[in-house]
């Protein structure tokens, strides 16, 4: 079959300017550079130690960690907290999609920005909030939950149900209406409708939400740690407990490699359903669909959806709303003490100060790391997603892009712990340099960086790839170079989405704490550490001082998610 305008495309592409191929070089060697030395190579001397010993190869390491019955236990717990809240955030959200993308109602944009919210929140105050909510007084401290294995499932479910309702909603609200109204013509009911036509429709973005889900809730650290502590591990918890506590290099090694397995795995499934996503999507695609949310007899689908979702905001508002309030009282009453005393190095009552420095100065140090994270990530991702978002007409350099983009998407995949932790086994001396990065400053805005350059080229390739390529090829043949057509033509339109991964990129450097846990030198913590150190020494002080510092860092990451969200505007595209 003829494609009349994908030739015209092919053909054009071959004119193309051979001149400016050392600059895509550049633009491709440069991105790849920081990738090997700051992501492959820890993260591979790191696998390498599960399974090389003295030079030789030797899987003693895991027959020894496998032997071990709080393996086996750790293993599980993992794989049970995963594919619980996994199963309940689905069951969850997709109630929770048909109400905000399917119905129209006041105020569904609104709800729609709330239930994002959550979800950038860095996870050590998520796990603070919920301990805010289970502890003794807390509104839920009667249920006896804090500090165990449902609360930390409760925990990963209120941060991932958005992705759940953002991924199936996104195909809900485009998916054609006509075939269930068909079947609803012929006599179905409601439910057999949904149950033998929507659904089906809505499987491939279902397991691709749910395969993100269990990636996420297989590698929470910062969630995991606050609220089951030791007792409640995960892998990803596990490996930090094997290096800081135990010193056990060896075992942390062939748990991070069960943990890559387990990611693969994840990742697999992922594409594979994001692959059938977008087929469905080109096959049934119509926009326009929702109509007025309709509650009371005679609409039981929509008053059942709509309840669900209702209690589902409620349980979405209560940990944040509890963090607030909680924050305010201290052992004398209600009021700023606590805020106040953010400029303290925490009770010092029976033992030393938690802190080496003051809170504030742990939030000017996250800010100062976050900007440098955020200028790396800009940089090294918007060149991978310049590079990819090109469609070479030879067919080498087609698969050579695509291998470019999945390169690019591993760091989402690996736990940052394991990046921070290979930062540690292998930047003593880099490339045989006499400088010992590992007590630098730079290496936690690197860790940082690794972890938000997925999120740049998500962000800004979409965009890029929707530019029409007879644009550059018109500027090219007015004699534009290639920097020219970069600045006229690229920059101009992928500037909302440029400003929005400056958001992305920035937040989630603010709230990382797996890697920074491990790289964070102990005179510049940043506000994460601050937290979880605070939270983990006793006195009413640190607590209420943990509270408040969960409030400064929430509202420092949600005001930067706001404004990155005012900046998507119509910007279209960002696949996170």
């Amino acid at each position: 079959m003829l494609h009349p305008g994908r030739d015209h495309h092919r053909t054009r592409r071959s004119r193309l300017p051979a001149g400016s191929s050392a600059l895509w070089v550049l633009a491709a060697g440069l991105p790849l550079a920081f990738l090997a030395v700051f992501f492959a190579w820890p993260v591979a001397t790191l696998v390498a130690r599960g399974f090389v010993a003295d030079g030789a190869l030797d899987l003693g390491g895991f027959a020894d960690v496998f032997s071990r019955p709080r393996t086996w236990r750790i293993l599980g717990l993992t794989l049970a907290q995963a594919g619980v809240a996994t199963a309940l955030a689905v069951v969850l959200g997709v109630p929770g999609a048909y109400v905000l993308f399917r119905c129209r109602f006041p105020g569904r944009g609104a709800l729609r920005a709330f239930v994002s919210v959550p979800f950038v929140l860095p996870t050590v105050v998520v796990g603070v909030a919920f301990r805010a909510v289970l502890a003794e007084g807390g509104p839920l401290g009667a249920l006896h939950l804090d500090g165990t294995f449902a609360a930390i499932v409760a925990a990963l479910v209120f941060f991932n149900y958005t992705v759940v309702v953002r991924t199936v909603g996104g195909l809900w609200e485009h998916l054609d209406p006509r075939a269930e109204q068909a079947a609803r013509a012929l006599g179905a009911s409601p439910v057999r409708a949904f149950v033998e036509v929507t659904l089906p429709a809505l499987g491939p973005a279902i397991a691709s939400a749910a395969s993100l889900v269990f990636l996420f809730c297989s590698t929470a650290f910062g969630t995991v740690l606050v609220l089951g502590g030791l007792r409640y591990g995960t892998i990803e918890t596990e490996i930090w407990v094997q290096t800081t506590q135990f010193l056990d290099l060896r075992a942390a090694s062939v748990l991070s490699v069960v943990q890559l397995v387990v990611v693969a795995a994840a990742l697999t499934l992922a594409a594979r359903a994001r692959r059938r996503q977008e087929r469905a999507l080109h096959l049934t695609a119509t926009a326009g669909s929702a109509h007025p949310l309709r509650l009371g007899r005679g609409h039981g689908v929509d008053t059942a959806a709509a309840a669900v979702t209702a209690l589902v905001l409620v349980g979405l508002a209560l940990p944040l709303v509890t963090l607030v309030v909680r924050s305010l009282r201290t052992p004398t009453g209600w009021g700023l003490g606590n805020y106040v005393a953010l400029g303290t190095t925490g009770d010092s009552t029976g033992g030393g100060s938690p802190l080496s420095v003051t809170v504030w100065d742990a939030a000017l140090t996250s800010l100062r790391t976050a900007t440098d994270a955020t200028v790396i990530a800009l940089v090294v991702g918007g060149l991978v997603a310049l590079v990819v978002s090109r469609r070479p007409g030879a067919r080498t350099a087609r698969r050579t892009v695509s291998v470019l983009d999945a390169l690019f998407m591993l760091p989402l995949g690996v736990s940052a712990v394991t990046v921070g932790f290979g930062f540690l086994l292998t930047l003593d001396r880099p490339l045989g340099l006499p400088v010992d990065l590992r007590t630098s400053g730079l290496l936690v805005p690197i860790a940082q960086a690794v972890v938000a350059v997925p999120l740049v080229v998500r962000t800004v390739l979409p965009v890029l790839r929707a530019i029409d390529p007879r644009l550059r090829e018109a500027a090219a043949t007015l004699g534009a170079g290639p920097g020219r057509v970069l600045r006229a033509v690229d920059l101009p339109i992928a500037a909302r989405a440029l400003g929005l991964a400056v958001g992305f990129a920035f937040a989630v450097s603010l709230g990382e704490f797996g890697a920074t846990s491990f790289l964070a030198r102990p005179d510049q913590p940043t506000l994460p550490v601050v937290v979880y150190r605070l939270i983990g020494r006793p006195g009413e002080q640190n607590y209420g001082m943990a509270l408040a510092a969960s409030v400064l860092l929430a509202l420092l990451t949600a005001g930067i998610m706001a404004l990155a969200e005012r900046l998507r505007g119509s910007v279209r595209g960002g696949e996170l």
